[in-house]
């Protein structure tokens, strides 16, 4: 396996934008000196090209991010000021789960160390996504290998509702998200299977309904291939989350999602999606467990 970072290419962000991009670099220093993942599998990520960005995204959006001349309101909505190191940045983060998945085709188990940006449409961008890295990985893979069968099984706290969308009309591609119901985006889409969860939901609620959604979730897909989007924004802490998910139950879903890859043989990228704890160990806690878990399950 290998993981692919992308937090070598800063981002001039103000001080009045409080994404913390330091955890990036924190979960890629744990991972190292823990000994979780070895030094030479941790590796910088490629950029996506135009092309690979061009089978999910339209040409005009990828144009005006490319050139500047994106409209001040849909930079809004994404949550990011424009710059020309947001552009790299966000090719190299699509171009690690690009690449991880074909680590995973061969060797099981692909990670970024970023990514999950599922809030992101084919003409826009929106809550801190720019492009849709699960997107473009699939139709990457689904350009080299044909169509296959691929599952998305989506456990940040927030709806995949980017992911819902483009892959609406692929009958290859089946969309499970696990959210909270009243949090971002208030507009939900459609995905394949949806559980929408009250705010305040604690671990038994949390992988009672999880587990059962897995059961449905690869009885209907039938996949050959997993996109899991682990999240650490579930946690009682997460500033955005609105659930009351500890680090044991969070390891306990990934144990559950990840068991059901294995036990299929399957092969899985997982990227890290959302986490936004004010103590950004929580965030580094989490998602290296999420990685231990994945290497001790999958190896």
């Amino acid at each position: 396996m290998r993981a692919f970072y992308s937090d070598h290419h800063k981002l001039p962000l103000p001080s009045k934008h409080r994404f913390p991009v330091d955890k990036y670099r924190l979960l890629r220093e744990r991972i190292f000196h823990e000994g979780i993942v070895r030094a030479e599998d941790v590796v910088a990520s490629p950029a996506a090209t135009d092309e690979q960005i061009l089978r999910v995204h339209s040409r005009e959006y990828l144009q005006s991010l490319i050139e500047g001349t994106i409209d001040s309101k849909d930079m809004g909505r994404i949550g990011f000021p424009w710059s020309p190191e947001l552009v790299v940045r966000s090719r190299h983060s699509t171009g690690a789960t690009i690449a991880a998945a074909e680590v995973a085709r061969t060797e099981r188990l692909g990670i970024n160390l970023a990514g999950g940006t599922h809030h992101s449409f084919a003409d826009r961008g929106e809550g801190y996504c720019v492009f849709n890295d699960v997107a473009c990985a699939i139709r990457d893979q689904q350009s080299r290998f044909g169509h296959g069968s691929y599952l998305i099984i989506d456990c940040d706290v927030h709806q995949g509702n980017g992911s819902a969308v483009i892959f609406a009309d692929d009958p290859h591609v089946y969309t499970f998200s696990i959210h909270g119901a009243k949090n971002f985006p208030l507009r939900k889409e459609v995905s394949n299977l949806d559980i929408a969860l009250p705010d305040g939901t604690s671990d038994l609620d949390y992988l009672e309904q999880l587990s059962e959604g897995l059961v449905r979730a690869f009885a209907e897909a039938q996949p050959d291939f997993i996109f899991y989007l682990a999240g650490a924004d579930p946690f009682m802490n997460d500033r955005f989350g609105k659930m009351k998910l500890t680090k044991p139950g969070l390891q306990r879903r990934d144990e559950l999602v990840l068991t059901e890859c294995a036990r299929r043989e399957l092969p899985v990228v997982i990227a890290m999606s959302g986490g936004y704890s004010p103590d950004l160990n929580d965030i580094v806690d989490i998602q290296s467990t999420t990685i231990s878990t994945a290497v001790e399950l999958l190896r």
